[in-house]
């Protein structure tokens, strides 16, 4: 079942979500007890805030249903990512090739066009677009950043299921919140006590 809910009533950020926006792309879909998920980029108002939360858009950027079908697109990507690295496997091809293109398909100047009625001119992009494709490359480029720098030895899944978030480890601390861990520990002190009681 799928939540829609605002970022401000969603969980806190896991640690290194504010030095890494990719983290917290990957972290936006977030998996809560009882089966419940928070989509934070669930609509395209919602992907703009998003954005705009993080400097990647303006308020007004008037984000389409493409334009958060795309950013969504590209935090599984990250994730899968995100997952192969914490959990030591190679990255999966399409995955990768989807961050190579979208930190290549960011235009540094506009375009040449050739009109057959009034020849050559410079054209730019649809301003959505070219927003959202600037975004897109900004959070690609976070990822290959954090997967190849010195952070990527501390990414680790959270350790408190059913959370689905990652995070940068800090210490031994593998939770992504206060709320994750006393949940884990709670449920460490309930096995225990099963464990005592059958004994």
């Amino acid at each position: 079942m799928k939540e829609s809910v605002t970022e401000e009533s969603a969980v806190p950020p896991a640690p290194g979500e504010e030095e890494h926006p990719c983290l917290a792309l990957a972290n936006s879909a977030v998996a809560l007890p009882g089966g419940h998920v928070v989509d934070l980029l669930g609509s395209p108002a919602q992907a703009n805030h998003w954005l705009t939360q993080r400097g990647l858009a303006p308020v007004d950027a008037g984000m389409r249903d493409m334009c958060a079908s795309q950013l969504r697109s590209m935090r599984e990507q990250i994730r899968s990512l995100l997952a192969s690295r914490a959990e030591g496997l190679p990255g999966l091809p399409a995955a990768v090739a989807a961050v190579n293109d979208a930190m290549a398909r960011v235009s540094t100047a506009p375009l040449l066009r050739w009109d057959e009625r009034s020849g050559p001119c410079r054209v730019t992009p649809h301003p959505v677009t070219a927003i959202l494709d600037h975004a897109l490359a900004a959070l690609a480029s976070d990822a290959a950043d954090l997967l190849t720098g010195p952070d990527a030895e501390r990414l680790t899944a959270c350790g408190s299921p059913p959370c689905n978030r990652y995070l940068l480890r800090h210490g031994r601390r593998h939770w992504c919140s206060t709320r994750c861990g006393d949940r884990a520990r709670a449920a460490r002190a309930y096995a225990r006590r099963t464990r005592s009681g059958t004994a």
